[in-house]
């Protein structure tokens, strides 16, 4: 198993989004999205890509993960996992050796638990309140 950096596709992109069942955007919706993200991550079984993740953000303070998406037949087989540990090297590679920066995500229901075991706090937690989020159509 290995991971590339910034070479995923919209066609690619939108072959894994559907395969975990999520309503597909437009292909011109994808390569925008695409165009703007910090770096993408996509997980190969030799040559078939089993998973991804885009990496979006400031670029210095706040960093936010989005599609993380593993095929069904891929998944609880450590890709995840290994596409998060690539995503947070990537992060620490690219920002100051004295900086701290929040990485953050909306987390589906079943996802929780694997979120939790990479160190992701649940919110709403002691300290702050829920992560929230607003469709605009």
């Amino acid at each position: 198993m290995n991971v590339k950096i910034n070479e995923l596709s919209a066609e690619l992109f939108l072959r894994i989004y559907t395969s975990v069942g999520w309503e597909p955007p437009c292909i011109e919706q994808v390569r925008t999205a695409l165009g703007n993200t910090i770096a993408t991550f996509t997980a190969y079984d030799n040559d078939t890509a089993v998973g991804m993740v885009r990496l979006i953000g400031d670029g210095g303070m706040s960093f936010y993960i989005k599609d993380f998406a593993v095929v069904p037949e891929y998944q609880s087989k450590g890709v995840g996992a290994l596409l998060l540990k690539t995503l947070e090297q990537y992060i620490r590679e690219h920002i100051a050796d004295d900086w701290a920066v929040s990485l953050e995500l909306i987390s589906s229901k079943d996802a929780v638990c694997f979120y939790q075991k990479m160190g992701f706090e649940e919110r709403p937690c002691d300290w702050d309140g829920p992560g929230m989020f607003k469709m605009i159509r």
